[in-house]
C-alpha cells in the first residue's frame, strides 16, 4: 500500500480560557478516522514528537500533540543536551500537576470529536518519556480506549505536581494499555517495572508490558544517542496492533 499523503496543522484548543498550541495530523484522502493524542517528552512539541504524530497519521489516524507546557513555556521545544534536560525536567515536575494535564487531555479528545473526519468509536493515546507517565494518568479518562506509554519514570513513586503516586489510579484504567521499558534505562529501575506490571494484573487492565534488552531510556527517538533501532521496530509493530482496537 502507498504511503498515505497527510494534511499537518498548527492548532489552537481552548482550555480553562488558554489556547493551547497543538501539532495535527491527518490522511489527505477524505474518510473516517480514530483520534490519537500524542503526549511530549519534557522536550516540548519539538521535531521529534511531530514525526511520531506523522507516522501514527500515516497509519490512518488523526493525530495531535498538544503542548503540555503551554501555562508555562508557550512555545517551548528543545533538543536532548544535558542543560535541555534540566530545563524540561523543571518544567515538567514542578510547574505542572496531574489534574491540569488530564483536563488539557481530555479538551484535546473533545476538540476530535468536532473534527469531521474523526470516527468517535474511542480514541488512543501515546507518550513518552514523561509523556509516557502522563499516558498512564490519561489512561483513566473514560475516552481513551488504547493507550501506549513508553519509558515513562516516576509511575510508581510520583505524580506531576502534588499528589499520590500515579501507579495508586491503576484501577480507574478501563482500556488497554502496553508499556514499553528498556531493561538500560537508569531512570526506570526493573523493580518499577514490576510494580506496574503487578498493578495492571491485580486490577485486571488488559495490558501487554514489553522489556527490551540492552534499551536505554528514549530509546524510541532517533535523534537521541540511546536510540535503537531494533527495540523502536518491534515496539512500533505493537503500537500498531494496540492502535487497531480503536478502528
Amino acid at each position: 500500500m502507498a504511503e498515505r499523503s497527510l494534511v499537518t496543522t498548527k492548532i489552537k484548543i481552548l482550555q480553562d480560557n488558554v489556547q493551547i498550541d497543538a501539532y495535527q495530523a491527518m490522511p489527505l484522502e477524505p474518510g473516517s478516522y480514530p483520534g490519537v493524542v500524542v503526549l511530549q517528552e519534557i522536550f516540548g512539541v519539538n521535531s521529534h514528537i511531530r514525526d511520531v504524530t506523522e507516522r501514527i497519521a500515516k497509519e490512518g489516524y488523526v493525530a495531535i500533540a498538544p503542548a503540555l507546557f503551554q501555562r508555562v513555556a508557550p512555545g517551548f521545544e528543545t533538543g536532548y543536551t544535558p542543560q535541555d534536560i534540566e530545563v524540561g525536567k523543571k518544567y515538567a515536575w514542578e510547574q505542572t500537576n496531574a489534574p491540569q494535564l488530564l483536563a488539557d487531555i481530555q479538551a484535546t479528545v473533545d476538540y476530535l470529536k468536532t473534527v469531521d473526519e474523526v470516527n468517535k468509536n474511542g480514541f488512543g493515546c501515546i507518550g513518552f518519556c514523561f509523556g509516557g507517565h502522563v499516558a498512564y494518568l490519561a489512561a483513566t479518562l473514560p475516552d481513551i480506549k488504547a493507550t501506549a506509554s513508553f519509558y515513562g519514570a516516576g509511575i510508581p513513586t510520583r505524580t506531576p505536581g502534588d499528589g499520590n503516586p500515579t501507579i495508586t489510579r491503576t484501577s480507574e484504567i478501563k482500556g488497554t494499555l502496553y508499556a514499553f521499558f528498556g531493561t538500560e534505562d537508569a531512570s526506570i529501575p526493573v523493580e518499577q517495572v514490576n510494580q506496574i506490571e503487578a498493578e495492571l494484573e491485580k486490577y485486571k487492565v488488559p495490558h501487554r508490558v514489553f522489556r527490551y534488552d540492552g534499551a536505554e531510556h528514549g530509546f524510541f527517538c532517533d535523534q537521541r544517542a540511546s536510540y535503537n533501532s531494533i527495540a523502536t521496530a518491534d515496539a512500533w509493530e505493537h503500537v500498531k496492533q494496540l492502535f487497531s482496537q480503536i478502528r
